[in-house]
This record gives structure tokens, sequence and C-alpha cells, in this order.
């Protein structure tokens, strides 16, 4: 047996391993598929010359071992034990240098890694592998790619050798021509000869070369799809063998070359609008070069015609059937083969670019270029009657544009547009989807070049309904372009107000919806039929507000210009020296200055002028006082998140005395918890009480517990459980109308004696009967239950819905007329009163309307127009104001006065 080396059982001493006994070769071949994050894999490999294959087992996966410390990156380290054994370790990655006795201490930045121990009993050396690590299966190169490789190697030298053996045959007919006495005896055939041979040669060379070229086009791409993924592999083996630097080993755990390549174009196409464009025009010109470089090697035309005739294949996939020759056929096939599958997606592209912006079109997600239009943010139940009303207002200019963004599709919001039924009169409406809280969307609506904002409360409560009014606001502030129109803003709760007005400064004007409605209830309840009256003001289709100024009316005492109007009714002076601040009902000795501006209520803006002041009886009449107030007693039917300010303004409207009802399902305890976060100071009230009654509006066993034969008005409030249904709400308002007035009916001391048996009207009769002993108004949010209820005229109404919408058209047309709306809801200040006839004329007396007018200035009142007494409306600016007619102490007359 050899003789064992000294130094290396020297060696393996110092690192805790017995000596060597047998020559024996311990191999640990590098395994390249481990990373530096997986354990260590040693491959033992023992040859002792007795086992059969040279003493070569099969490769096992081994751990590495723990005993042997922390793992690092080493080089291959090669120790000596004798002349027939030799001890190698590989590192992870199989790049190393071998170390004999001289250089077993230079392995670089790592130690030396010790061999584990070998059992002298056996001749195979076994450690247990780590159960989760294995071996990556490799996979195999599929068979059709060898076939299609041995096929391009043994047709490019067989294309290469019929190449050779044609020019040879072309060559042998040209020396017999020779031969034969067709050159000339001066050697010029010989010569001829010799050209024609050199620019076939030529020729030949170049479509060899063509042939090639498209040969070799064909296998790349199979190549690179193959062994793509090693290129990396080669690219840093070559830089580690150049540099001989560990740091520079690749990670083997790096995303293959295929699929960052496979990422790198899908992010293109993701990014790039026209990339499929370009990408489709690219296809077309290579299968164009290629064809035509294909139809070149197999053809005996030029370069430039067998471009032509590619290009001809691609356009028209039949032009190919022409064709002769067996390769000239396959080429065209194919060239036209691709040309089908480039048009097919030519076509899908187009028809998916029509079907994008149609789509794009359908949804409303194109931009409205528009200027001077109507711009209406949000959705509710007032978009009808607000759209109605505009349209209204631009009938006298031939119409105008109204854009309408919402967070609902396109589609559904035209349908419901639809839906209303009712004539435009030259108006465009154009919906478009999208989020008011978005610039983009806004922009998209031209929001910078409309000349009104809407801003809609939405369908939530009133907080967050207010909340997202606010944000709505915000948004416009941030538009950069700026606005040229003002906004007005639905607000739902008084309290939210001063939050919008400061972040949106003098551009907002807000329309508190739910307190005017309440307001205006209670107004309607002390004065019935108001609430008809204010349809007329408010919306577009009779006599409105409207501010101008006439030159010719300076110097001019308020008496005068009152009456110099033939078709307009002046109320109020906008007076410039204060800022352009409004007075309603002003004092009779006010001189207009230069710049002010006239307030009249007229039926358009371009229908009154001033003219000669008309000659109006100046006779006296008797100035009959106000009656006194006395105590009156009023039901609530419901509960209104504004229920405390309705309160408060029936504080400063009713006498001493009097008593409100409240008649709703919240208990008592809560009631006076809401009045009191309110602002409501119960036990302050000096002129009236309020009576607590917990019941179901609903439900005739409650109602009957309550006298309502005793109430001088009863109010049906939209609850504020269901309000939120319109359906739901009317609905519930309509029941509890006709549960009241029955049981009033019932309880009256008078029938009609004349009604005998049942009659279909029988029971609308006796409830017209009750309706004069007591006023209900009822708040009604749709306009098609306004019909049930009017037909009946059992009770009057409030159309809160409606009544809104109108006003925020109204300011939407001019935001000077909010400070007016706003003095005459109020509980203080000038105020809209219907006054009986005895307060201006005698019965049956003979006066032009004029003369009413002047009758009212000596009440420090502005009459605005009459309503007769058979009649249900009221008629608003009368024409002929110069005509006289005769008077009766049951007509009424409408007029601005004065609530002090």
């Amino acid at each position: 047996m050899p003789k064992i080396d000294e130094d290396s059982n020297r060696s393996l001493n110092k690192l805790g391993r017995p000596p060597l006994k047998k020559p024996k070769t311990l191999v640990i071949p590098s395994n390249t598929t481990t990373t530096s994050h997986r354990p260590f894999d040693f491959n033992f490999s023992i040859n002792n010359g007795s086992s059969p294959n040279n003493g070569d087992f099969p490769n096992e996966q081994w751990k590495y071992p723990s005993f042997l410390g922390t793992k690092t990156r080493r080089k291959r380290v090669s120790v000596k034990t004798s002349k027939t054994q030799k001890l190698e370790f590989s590192n992870p990655v199989g790049a190393g240098a071998e170390l004999g006795d001289g250089d077993k201490n230079k392995v670089g930045k790592s130690s030396v890694v010790p061999a584990p121990p070998l059992p002298a009993s056996s001749s195979s050396v076994t450690l247990p592998a780590q159960s989760n690590t294995r071996r990556p299966l490799e996979s195999k190169p599929s068979p059709i790619l060898y076939l299609l490789i041995v096929t391009c190697i043994i047709s490019v030298p067989y294309a290469a050798y019929l190449q050779y053996r044609v020019a040879k045959l072309e060559g042998m007919k040209l020396d017999r021509c020779c031969e034969d006495g067709i050159c000339n005896n001066n050697g010029r055939g010989s010569l001829e000869q010799n050209d024609g041979s050199f620019s076939y040669s030529l020729n030949a060379d170049s479509r060899t070369m063509a042939l090639y070229i498209v040969i070799f086009t064909l296998i790349m791409p199979f190549v690179l799809y193959k062994y793509l993924d090693y290129l990396p592999q080669i690219i840093n083996f070559l830089r580690i063998r150049k540099n001989n630097k560990e740091d520079d080993v690749p990670n083997k755990e790096d995303v293959p070359l295929k699929k960052r390549i496979a990422y790198m174009v899908d992010v293109f196409f993701s990014i790039y609008p026209y990339a499929k464009l370009l990408a489709l025009l690219f296809a077309t010109l290579f299968l164009i070069g290629f064809g035509g470089l294909a139809l070149y090697a197999v053809t005996g035309g030029s370069f430039a015609e067998a471009l032509w005739h590619s290009w001809t294949y691609v356009a028209d996939s039949g032009n190919h059937a022409e064709t002769e020759g067996t390769g000239q056929r396959i080429v065209s096939v194919s060239i036209s083969s691709g040309g089908m599958l480039i048009f097919a997606m030519m076509l899908g592209l187009v028809s998916d670019a029509i079907s994008e912006k149609v789509d794009s079109l359908r949804k409303g997600k194109s931009e409205v270029i528009e200027r001077n239009h109507i711009l209406i943010l949000g959705w509710s139940d007032k978009l009808g009657s607000l759209l109605k009303q505009l349209a209204i207002a631009n009938k006298s200019v031939g119409g105008g544009v109204i854009v309408v963004l919402a967070e609902k599709e396109k589609e559904e919001m035209e349908m419901d547009i639809a839906k209303l039924e009712f004539d435009l009169m030259g108006t465009s409406v154009i919906c478009r989807s999208g989020s008011p809280l978005i610039l983009a969307d806004l922009k998209k609506v031209s929001v910078s070049k409309a000349r009104a904002i809407i801003v809609l409360a939405s369908d939530e409560n009133a907080d967050q309904s207010d909340a997202r009014a606010l944000r709505v606001v915000l948004s416009l502030t941030g538009v950069k372009e700026g606005l040229n129109g003002h906004v007005v803003v639905e607000m739902s709760d008084l309290d939210n107000e001063p939050l919008v007005k400061l972040v949106g400064g003098d551009l907002i004007e807000t329309v508190v919806a739910h307190d005017v409605i309440g307001r205006l209830m209670i107004q309607c309840a002390l004065q019935p039929g108001l609430a008809l009256i204010w349809e007329d003001i408010l919306g577009f289709e009779n006599a409105e507000f409207y501010i101008k100024r006439w030159p010719e009316l300076d110097n001019l005492s308020f008496k005068d210009v009152l009456i110099s109007f033939p078709d307009a009714i002046p109320c109020g002076i906008k007076v410039a020296a204060e800022g352009g601040k409004i007075i309603l009902n002003p004092d009779d000795h006010y001189v207009l200055r230069e710049w002010d501006e006239v307030l009249v209520i007229a039926e358009d803006d371009d229908t009154y002028a001033p003219g000669p002041l008309p000659e109006v009886r100046k006779g006296l009449f008797r100035r009959i006082p106000d009656p006194p107030k006395y105590p009156e007693k009023i039901l609530f039917c419901g509960w209104r998140r504004d229920i405390h300010d309705m309160i408060m303004v029936l504080e400063a409207f009713l006498a001493p005395g009097s008593e409100l009802w409240m008649f709703n399902e919240v208990p008592e305890k809560e009631r006076e918890k809401k009045l009191f976060d309110g602002g409501l100071d119960v036990p302050g009230l000096m002129n009236i009480k309020l009576v607590h009654r917990v019941g179901n509006a609903v439900i005739r066993r409650h109602l009957e517990s309550l006298p309502l034969e005793t109430f001088d008005s009863i109010l049906i409030l939209a609850d504020e459980s269901v309000e939120d249904s319109v359906a739901h709400s009317d609905s519930r308002s309509l029941a509890t109308l006709l549960l009241i007035r029955d049981i009033q009916s019932k309880r009256l001391p008078y029938k009609d004696s004349r009604s005998s048996g049942f009659s279909h009207t029988c029971w609308i009769r006796e409830m017209q009967q009750a309706s004069d002993r007591s006023i209900i108004i009822s708040e009604i949010l749709d306009s098609g239950t306004r019909n049930l209820v009017s037909v009946s005229r059992i009770s009057d109404y409030v159309l809160s819905n409606e009544l809104v919408s109108m006003a925020l058209a109204m300011v939407a047309e001019d935001k000077q007329i909010n400070r007016v709306l706003e003095e005459l809801f109020a509980e203080e200040g000038n105020e809209m009163c219907i006054k009986p006839a005895e307060f201006y004329v005698f019965d049956q007396e003979e006066l032009c309307f004029y003369d009413i007018m002047v009758r009212g200035r000596e009440r420090r009142e502005i009459v605005i127009g009459y309503r007769l007494g058979n009649q249900e409306r009221a008629i608003i600016n009368p024409p002929e104001k110069s005509v006289p007619r005769k008077w009766s102490l049951d007509d009424v007359f409408v007029v601005i006065a004065s609530g002090d």
C-alpha cells in the first residue's frame, strides 16, 4: 500500500479528522444549481479501483454539516494525500483554483473547508440529505428541436451544393457554345463568356447569401427561445473568468431573461397607447422585407421586384395563385399566410379602437367643449324640476346648454331625464359620468367656462350631504384655471352654511333648502294660499325678480319709480353707494342716484321698460290698522331635523298664549335633548307652549286621541325617518291628511243634509266643510302627488322639492336674487303677505291697479298682485295696470310688507 503523505495527515489532524488509511479519492464536484441561500451540497465519489465503472457511484445530495461552522463561499481546495490519492473540495458555484502543498493557505477570502470523516469499513460514504432540498430536474430538449436543427444543418450545405451544380452546368453550356463556333475569332466570344460567368457568379452568390440569411433568420427564434435564459449565465461566467472576482458571482435567484423580456413588452404595450400600431407596422415591414429576401433567393428576378411581389402577397392573399415553381410557391404561400394574420390583427385593432371610442361616448367619458353653460354637480330628486326651470329661463334666448356631472352611468341619467316628459324648449342637456370631487372630471365638463355651477345636495342625511358639498366646493376652488361663474350650493342644515361660505368665499351662494321650506310652511299655515303665490314668483313661467339699471330714472324718488313701469312692479333698490346692498320696500323719499339699480317683478328681463308717469287718483282712504294677533293652537305631525328653527319662527309670529302640539314617534326625553342640541331654549319661550304627544300619524287610533277639531292649523311634515324616500314620504303625508280630515268631519256638529245615500263625492264634501274650520298644510316632495291633494281641495300644500329647485334656478341665473329670498324667508324684515281687500278699497269701488299701489304705499307696503274671490290662483304683476275695474271685499291682495 502506498505511503500516505505526512503533510496531508497533519492537515487532517488540524481539522479534527483521523488519518487516511487507504488510497482513496474523495471528489466533491461543484453544484452549479446551488444558491448562496441553500444548504451546502456535497457529492462524494470514492474510487478504490475495485468497483465497476472505475469506482463511480451515483451522485447524492448532502446537507452542509453544522459542525463545520457558518457556510461561506470558497474556492476549490485540493489536498494531495499521496501520488494516487487526492482530496478535492468544490465551492457552491464550481469556480475556484486547486491548491497543492504549498498553496493550502491561499484560499482567498474564506477558510479551507474540511472533508467529512470517511468510515474505514465502507467504500461508500452516505450523509443524510435535507428532506426539503431537491435538485431541480433539468428539462430535456424537445426531439422536434433536434430534428429542426439537423434539418437546417443538412439543408444549408445541400442548397449550397445545388447552387454550385447549377453554376457548373451553366458554365459547361457556355463552353459548348463557344466550341460550336458561336464566338468570333477575335476572342470576343471568350470575353463575353468571361463577362457572363462573372455576372452570373455574382448573382448566384447574392442569392446564396440571401438563402443563408433566410434560413438563419428562421432558426434564430427557436434557438433564442430555447437558450435565451442561459445568456446571462454565459456573460457572467466570462466576466468572472476575466476578472477572477468572487463578488461577480451571478445571483441564481434572478428572474429568467425570457420573463423579463415578456414583462418589458407587457409594460411597453400598457404604457404607450400606440405601441400596438407600431408593432403591427414593424411586423408588416418585416414580413415584406423577409418575404422579398426569400423570393429573391428562390426566383431569378431582381431584389426590388421580389419586394414588390412580397407586398402584393401580403396585401392580397390570393395573388400567389399564379406562381410557378415549388420554392416560389412555398415562399408565396408563407407570405400570404402572414399577410392574412397581419390584416386580421389590423382589423382587430381597428375594431377595438372604434368600440373603445363608442364605449367612451356611451359612458360619458368624452370632454365637453362648451362656454357659458350651466353645470349641475350631483343627482337628486330635484333635478327634474331644476332642468325644467332652467329650460324655461333659457327660452327667451333660444335655449342654452345644461351639463350634468354625476356618479351615475350616462345612459341611466339620459333615461331618467327622458322619463320627465317635458319640453326643454331648445335647451340641450349633456350628461357626463364622473365625480365632482375629481379635478380631471371637473375639467372634462369645462367647469372653468361655466356661467353658473349648481351643487345639489345628495340623498344622504344632512351632515353627510353638507360634508360632501364642502368637499365639492374645495375641489372647485382647486381648479387652476379659475371659475368664471358663481357657485350655488344646496345645503341641508343651516348650521353648516358658515363653513361652506368660509371655504368658497364670494363666489359661493348657499340655499338652505330644508330651513327655507320649514319657514315657508309656517308662513303658509298663518296665511293660506301663500304657497301658490311663491310658486308663481319663484318659477320662471310667470313673473320673477330682475335687477337692472335705468339711467333715465336717476334723480327720481321711489314713489315715482313705483308707477313708472307699465309691465313691471318695482320692489327695491340696489344701492351702489353701499356696496350693492339691496333694500326691499325702501322709503318713498329715497332718490335714485347714479349707478343705482332697480329690483322689479316682471315676466322676463326684456319685457319691461320705464314709461311716462300715469295719472292716479289721490283720494283719501281711511287706514285700517292690522287686526290684533290672537293666540293660536297649532299641531305638528311628524319630526324634522330643523324643527327647532320652525319653533323659533313661530315664537316670532304667534301671539302670547299660543300652543304648539308635537305629535310624532320620537320619545319625549329624546325630543327635549334634540331641541336643546339645536339651540332652542324651551323654558325661554314667551309666546308659545309646547305640548308633547307620542304616536304614529298613520294610525287612526293614535290620531283619535288628539283634539283635531280644535286646532287652527295643522302641519303635516315629511318625517325625518322617511324623507330619503320620496314615494314613502308622500304616501305617509297623504294618508295622514285623509285620516285627519275624516276624523274632523265626523266630529263637526253639522253635515250636509242634502246628501242622501252613498256618493263618491260625499266624503270629499264633508272634508271640504272641515277645511273651513281648520287649515292643513302638507309637505309634498313629488309633484305627482300634488294633483291628488289639489283636486280634492281639502288641504293646502307646500311642494318642497319644486320650490327649492325654483330657488336654485333663480339664484343660478342671478346670484343677487339670493339676498332678496333670504330676507323674504327670514322671520325678520320684509315678508310676503296676503292682505284683505278692505285695507285698500271699498266694496264695489272702481279703481285701477296703480291707484291700489299708491294706497298701499300709505301703509308702507308694495302691492304686487291680487286674487279675486272667485278664483283659486293669484295674479302677480297684472297687465293693464291703468285700466280701472270694480273690486269686491272678497278679493285679497298680495303685498311685500315690513314685519316690524
